[in-house]
């Protein structure tokens, strides 16, 4: 045999063991499992569809850490919707009765998650067996504990805001969790802004459900159709409310003991009304003193929320008075002399964002305030902590809690807007 032969046959042999090597490492990596972090990426990958998603939690389903936990009924029934990666684990984790221990959330997120943790064990201490983020329609409990004015406070949510904004939503819902604030969600609302619609509470603990038809809603502008109907919101969440003719969003009314604050836009909205009789008819429903400020012409809701807040019956909070327009700055200078009021400034800001024309972000004083707690808002900005020192100067006994809030203010408003909140 030459050694030209031998070279080919060798030549030949070592192919044939390259390729069987080869095709052993290619069926080895396809038999391959993929890692649990990688399933979960591509479960609450944005391009996929839900069909495939149940196919990945399955799959999951099978890995040791998970042991087949995951519930046939909740693959079957799992939608991504607009949920973040962090709303995804939780909610797998407590609707399964899944420890979020550290090798669990290693293994799907590639971080421990001590914020998960602590949620699901408050949840359980508590003997909360429903999912937090399903809760829907109000009980007569707020109603019964009403008449109470210095009683415990509940706070209630649309039931869009954790469908449109399910991070954010999930991030406050965390906050009045941990400082043991009850809270519900409204169904039957076609917006978020469940406080301009819903009844206001006076202190006696009636409901006044005022008409909700704002000029800023009108059909021409293609917003009525988001207008809740305030007679089916009442009677799907149980709320018996006296009704009112006056035309009224909840944003333009704060209350605080026997005074309440309200701007002028009321009288725009009722012209039906003498300007008298009108002011006469609140203070009836209202059973307090109504204190009337200018509004913001640039807001086209006129809502005395954007602008100023009760600490006291005698003290409000308001957007920095110096950076104001001069009208504004002057009308509320006159009704700060003649209902003998303090004024605390709070820095604001107005973000130009051509995207968001009706963005809120900049406003701090549209917080939420129940109980013993303030969540406020805060924008990533200098003016934040500017902010939470006044507040926490302004309110030395409460908590101050802080949440990112932009993606809900840049449609327009902020906590306040966003809470209704009940005795």
């Amino acid at each position: 045999m030459s050694i030209e032969s031998i070279i080919g046959i060798t030549s030949g042999i070592i192919g044939i063991v390259c390729g069987v090597y080869g095709g052993y490492v290619w069926l080895e990596k396809k038999l391959q499992k993929p890692s649990m972090s990688v399933l979960f990426d591509q479960l609450t990958d944005k391009k996929s569809s839900d069909e495939k998603r149940r196919e990945i939690l399955m799959k999951l389903n099978s890995y040791p850490l998970i042991n087949h936990r995951i519930k046939e009924d909740y693959i079957q029934n799992f939608a991504l919707e607009k949920r973040g990666r962090e709303t995804v684990l939780f909610d797998i984790l407590d609707c399964n009765d899944i420890e979020p221990t550290d090798d669990i959330c290693k293994g799907l997120i590639g971080v421990s998650m001590p914020s998960i943790k602590t949620r699901y064990q408050e949840k359980r201490q508590s003997n909360i067996k429903d999912d937090a983020l399903t809760t829907s329609v109000i009980n007569t409990e707020p109603k019964a504990a009403s008449a109470q004015v210095c009683g415990e406070q509940t706070v209630y949510l649309s039931a869009l805001l954790k469908t449109k904004y399910p991070d954010t939503c999930e991030s406050l819902v965390q906050i009045l969790e941990r400082h043991h604030v009850k809270y519900g969600f409204l169904e039957g609302t076609k917006d978020i802004w469940c406080r301009d619609y819903m009844p206001v509470q006076t202190k006696s603990g009636k409901y006044i459900q005022f008409k909700y038809e704002p000029s800023y809603l009108k059909t021409e502008n293609g917003w009525d159709e988001s207008r809740s109907d305030v007679e089916e919101v009442c009677r799907l969440n149980n709320i018996d409310a006296e009704p009112s003719n006056i035309n009224l969003d909840g944003g333009n009314v704060l209350i605080c003991g026997d005074r309440a604050i309200i701007s002028e836009r009321v009288f725009a909205e009722n012209q039906d009304y003498n300007r008298d009789q009108l002011l006469s008819e609140l203070g009836r429903l209202l059973e307090c003193e109504i204190i009337i400020i200018p509004d913001q012409k640039s807001d086209m809701t006129g809502h005395a929320d954007g602008m100023v807040r009760f600490v006291d019956k005698n003290t409000i909070l308001g957007n920095d008075l110096a950076s104001e327009l001069k009208y504004w700055r002057e009308g509320m200078q006159k009704v700060i002399v003649e209902k003998g009021l303090k004024y605390i400034n709070v820095p604001f800001f107005e973000p130009k964002d051509r995207k968001h024309p009706l963005s809120a972000v900049g406003i701090y004083v549209n917080y939420l305030q129940v109980n013993n707690l303030i969540v406020l808002p805060v924008f990533g900005r200098d003016e934040d902590k500017q902010a939470v020192d006044v507040i926490k100067e302004a309110f030395p006994d409460k908590i101050i809690e802080t949440i990112d809030y932009t993606d809900v203010a840049q449609e327009g408003g902020l906590l306040n807007c966003t809470t209704w909140v009940v005795y």
